[in-house]
């Protein structure tokens, strides 16, 4: 992945471009963790070579799989960096586009990039803190935190 500041302020705008190979979300919590991001929002376009999507089962609270395991476009790709107490946490969530023009979206658990993935992350100057919501068990924004 390589990355390139466009603007540094009030809001920090970063390009990421990922290559064939890379692996979307631990590479941008690690991105995220090496330039001290907190309040960032992102989106992006390319492609994946495969995916595991995920749809949140609120009885079981947990992430029902959904694997995706061909070529596909990123037609949206959106989320979040905030805190999770002091560590940086990506929120993603995305539309595949398949060959037949058919579509399978949702929380992205898993993505691997063939041959790119082009990111706009823009960092906000405040922080976004993120709290274990009880009643579904989840890491979730706290505006108040």
């Amino acid at each position: 992945m390589k990355s390139k500041i466009l603007n540094t302020g009030p809001e920090r705008t970063i390009a990421l471009v990922f290559e064939t190979g890379d692996e979307v979300i631990p590479l941008l919590e690690e991105f995220a963790k090496a330039n001290a991001l907190s309040a960032s929002r992102f989106s992006a376009i390319g492609a994946l070579r495969g995916a595991v999507l995920g749809y949140f089962d609120w009885e079981r609270k947990d992430y029902d799989r959904i694997p995706v395991g061909e070529q596909v476009e990123v037609l949206s790709l959106n989320g979040d960096i905030a805190l999770d107490g002091d560590q940086p946490t990506v929120h993603a969530h995305a539309v595949l586009g398949r060959r037949d023009g058919s579509t399978v979206g949702g929380h992205v658990l898993q993505a691997t990039v063939q041959p790119t993935l082009e990111v706009l992350l823009i960092e906000s100057p405040g922080y976004l803190r993120k709290t274990c919501d009880r009643e579904s068990g989840l890491a979730l924004i706290d505006i108040d935190a």
